[in-house]
């Protein structure tokens, strides 16, 4: 193998996915000389194996469960017809549009993309190989953002097509009559909802008391229901032992609660593992580059996204939970203004907002009723169910609620919770809202429109006072001694 070039940057970024595209582009946006490298496709794991097929095939599940409630509404529509090509060439086709979206970008702004894995040779120098050819990067900094894969279980090794994990999953490659899911978390309750919608009878299995751990209790248990309602089996406090390869499947060993504390044994076409995500930093050389990660193998990084090595910044997925797209974007941007010499630029946000996109969503953002009470606050609490909601009975969507927490000394907005359609931009209004500092009643007192979704994030703000127009509000508690 025989080194073909060498390249002089301000800076390199290694990995191209929402951090690092992110990174990249601002950089040259400020007048860097700037190249990004990646082993895998632009676009990293958000638009090629997560956020974004994901969402697409969301979508589809979504559409087809409207045709079946159409009968609801007065309307005769056929059953629909799923066909699994179709279906997978719809996701490739957004994802290629997404993908060469950002290309685009990087052509536009100058970032010049360099395909090859990327290991440290020293804190200013990186080995680039791609098949037969090694170059040399040298670069003044170096972005590390090469983001996180899936967990893979000893116990139940992956081969791609009966014991499959979230990469294996998003590509379509059949539709199982009979799917388990292990771990009710947000990757396993997402592709519960896909392959539910596509027809599958799915059973996850989640070893803690709860789905979405650490999720609002009350909120895990209202999206529990409505998932249950919808078909899909859940059973909390239960594990699976072995997964045996069987012909056409696998046969699962599964014991806890859910099957009464005794083993019980069922027999599945795939088994989706969907139990974390690790950080893609093994095959880093990052002792040559004077790193190193925590035992969970994340980079520590400050504010200012640098991590020990002056030169050398992290953002993303890298750098610990949550493990979300967005929150590495805004890293990104972060990271590239400190190298351009803005010295005031830092991430430290409020609050980071979560999205989960089952049918319906769940987003949130803030502290859950439990970390809030950990933490020592008294709590002032207000909630909408959706059955209140004049817009949710036009769209046939009555199941959900919005929750806002709140001190009650100060009134201050502590967390937001929704379980709705359209939870994922509902929640915006809860971001600004906690990093404006905003209280119960200012919440209350904003005018919201109507009949949206939105007003009931006033109308659970204004319950909380005991002032809800569309609710009955509790009546106020008698003082002792009157």
């Amino acid at each position: 193998m025989s080194t073909s070039a060498e390249h002089h940057v301000d800076a390199a970024v290694i990995g191209a996915g929402p951090g690092g595209y992110h990174v990249a582009i601002r950089l040259a946006q400020l007048g860097k000389k700037v190249i990004c490298v990646d082993r895998d496709e632009v676009g990293g794991v958000c638009l090629n194996w997560g956020c974004i097929p994901t969402k697409a095939l969301l979508h589809v599940g979504e559409v087809i469960r409207h045709i079946e409630r159409a009968g609801a509404l007065g309307l005769k529509v056929p059953k629909a017809e799923i066909e699994r090509e179709a279906v997978a060439k719809f996701k490739s086709d957004v994802v290629n549009a997404n993908v060469g979206g950002v290309k685009t970008l990087f052509k536009a702004n100058g970032v010049e993309f360099l395909h090859g894995e990327a290991t440290f040779k020293s804190p200013t120098e990186l080995d680039v190989k791609s098949g037969e050819t090694r170059e040399l990067l040298a670069a003044a900094e170096i972005v590390i953002a090469t983001g996180s894969a899936p967990v893979d279980v000893k116990a139940w090794p992956r081969d791609g097509e009966t014991i499959i994990n979230s990469d294996d999953a998003v590509r379509l490659q059949r539709i199982p009559k009979r799917l388990l899911v292990i771990g009710g978390g947000v990757i396993g309750l997402e592709f519960a909802t896909v392959y539910r919608r596509l027809g599958a009878e799915v059973l996850v299995v989640e070893m803690m008391p709860q789905i979405l751990t650490g999720t609002d209790l009350e909120i895990g248990k209202t999206l529990g229901r409505i998932l249950k309602k919808q078909g899909i089996e859940i059973m909390l406090d239960t594990k699976v032992g072995s997964v045996e390869k069987i012909a056409g499947g696998a046969r699962a060993t599964i014991n806890g609660d859910g099957t009464g504390g005794k083993d019980e044994t069922r027999e599945f076409d795939t088994v989706l593992v969907a139990v974390g995500r690790r950080p893609v930093t093994d095959n880093l050389n990052l002792k040559a580059a004077g790193l190193e990660t925590d035992e969970r193998g994340f980079i520590s990084v400050d504010r200012q996204q640098r991590t020990g090595v002056r030169n050398i910044f992290a953002v993303g997925d890298v750098t610990g939970p949550p493990l979300l797209a967005h929150r590495a974007m805004k890293q990104g941007v972060v990271a590239a203004e400190v190298i351009s010499g803005d010295r005031s630029a830092a991430f430290d946000p409020v609050a980071v907002p979560n999205c989960i996109y089952t049918d319906p969503e769940v987003a949130t953002v803030g502290l859950s009723e439990e970390e809030a009470k950990a933490a020592g606050h008294e709590l002032r609490i207000g909630k909408f169910p959706l059955a209140a909601s004049g817009r949710a009975r036009t769209m046939n969507e009555t199941e959900g609620v919005i929750k806002l927490i709140a001190d009650a000394p100060t009134d201050l907005l502590l967390g937001m919770h929704i379980v709705a359609p359209q939870a994922e931009s509902l929640i915006g209004e809860g971001v600004i809202a906690l990093e404006m500092g905003a209280t119960l009643e200012d919440v209350g007192l904003s005018v919201h429109p109507h009949p949206t979704f939105t007003e009931g994030i006033m109308d659970a703000a204004e319950f909380a006072h005991g002032k809800a127009i569309h609710l009955i509000n509790p009546k106020p508690k008698t003082p002792v001694g009157a």
